[in-house]
């Protein structure tokens, strides 16, 4: 595929490449650089923990109400 600007970080195989290459189904991006790319895991797992902390919190303040 064609060079886009933007870099892509691929799950399948653990590799940032700039553009579009790989299936889009294992594809997080676009970034604006190699290294936000590079981090695309670290980022998704801390948002993925901040809203799981998030729902117990909600969780614990209905039971409170309840």
């Amino acid at each position: 595929m064609a060079d886009d600007g933007e870099y892509y970080f691929d799950t399948a195989t653990g590799q940032v490449t700039q553009g579009k290459q790989g299936a889009w189904s294992t594809r997080m991006g676009p970034y604006k650089t190699r290294e936000e790319a590079e981090h695309a895991l670290e980022k998704a797992r801390a948002k993925s923990d901040a809203w799981d902390a998030e729902d117990r919190r909600e969780a614990a303040e209905r039971e409170g109400d309840a």
